[in-house]
């Protein structure tokens, strides 16, 4: 199988190259390295089957590049951070907006006829009930969202006009090795720099915000079940553990993890702007439709994460 993945140097893209470069498969990696790493793949390119493009999915040429004869695209590549959508919505709107158009138009141009998206749980907003099913309203309070909401209603609608098979995979906060603090990065990293680093980890708000975690394994578990799935999946699909884990008590197990019980403590900050109060996903559909289920116990997956990034996490980003 030739399988191009957009944002294939980023955290979950690298876990996907690994996969199907390791199982045979001829893989692209295709990354602007805006946020993507060189880490995170350099160690698959002895591999005769891995090729790695530095591409932008903003622009048409890049991807008509390596078009022709793909059987299935995996489209990860996206500005992925909330808060740098505040600072940058412009750039958040082109690259998630229009560069999934120009993904989704140049896979009907060349009869790629699958697209797998990566959704993402903050298209939903502020949770009007939990745990979260795929008829929750989408109602994403802040620019990152919004852009992905746009982008999974195309990719749905390229399915429904054109016929294309294209699965929309909504999974919940997925974390794991690979996972870095770049300025704008995910709360276990973010919390997990500042404690080793002997710095207390700063809450927003009350911490009473819950998240659903999701092992990268679990999640590339997930993918792997979609691309083998016979049949076309017509509606999108949560992926989650139905775990509420809140703020506090994340930052609590970081710093048990860590080593440094006794000796920090949270800070306590204003809340953040448009921050969602809590997302907790319904999976029961991707249980259904795919026999997938979550396997690591959040703890285990964090102390996981955690012993990789005393090891790798500080090391800075190589770009191309």
């Amino acid at each position: 199988m030739r399988i191009l993945i957009t944002g294939g140097a980023g955290f979950i893209g690298s876990h996907l190259c690994d996969k199907y470069t390791k199982k045979g498969h001829n893989v692209i990696c295709f990354d602007n390295f805006l946020s993507g790493n060189l880490l995170n793949v350099r160690h698959l390119l002895d591999y005769r089957n891995f090729k790695l493009i530095n591409g932008d999915i903003r622009n048409v040429q890049d991807l008509e590049k390596v078009a022709p004869n793909l059987d299935v695209i995996f489209h990860l590549a996206a500005q992925i951070h909330v808060d740098r959508s505040y600072v940058e919505p412009k750039l958040t709107y082109d690259i998630n907006v229009m560069g999934t158009q120009n993904v989704l138009e140049t896979a009907r141009l060349y009869d790629i006829n699958r697209v797998i998206y990566a959704s993402s749980s903050e298209v939903y907003g502020s949770s009007q009930y939990v745990p979260i099913d795929e008829k929750h309203p989408l109602c994403a309070p802040h620019p990152y969202g919004a852009s992905k909401i746009a982008a999974d209603r195309m990719c749905y609608a390229y399915a429904q006009t054109y016929g294309m098979d294209i699965p929309i995979l909504r999974f919940f906060n997925t974390f794991g090795p690979r996972q870095r603090d770049l300025g704008y990065g995910g709360v276990i990293s973010i919390f997990t720099r500042r404690v080793l680093s002997n710095l207390p980890p700063i809450v927003f708000g009350d911490g009473k915000q819950a998240r659903d975690y999701v092992y990268i394994e679990d999640a590339v578990n997930g993918y792997d079940k979609v691309l083998n799935h016979k049949g076309q999946i017509k509606e999108p699909l949560n992926f989650g553990t139905g775990k509420a884990i809140s703020i506090i008590n994340l930052a609590s197990m970081i710093i048990e993890l860590c080593g440094k019980k006794g000796q920090l403590e949270p800070v306590f900050v204003d809340p953040r702007i448009g921050e969602i109060k809590n997302l907790i996903a319904d999976a029961s559909k991707a249980m259904k439709v795919l026999g997938w289920a979550p396997k690591y116990v959040f703890k285990d997956g964090l102390a996981e994460f955690i012993n990789w990034y005393k090891k790798y996490g500080m090391e800075p980003r190589i770009t191309l």
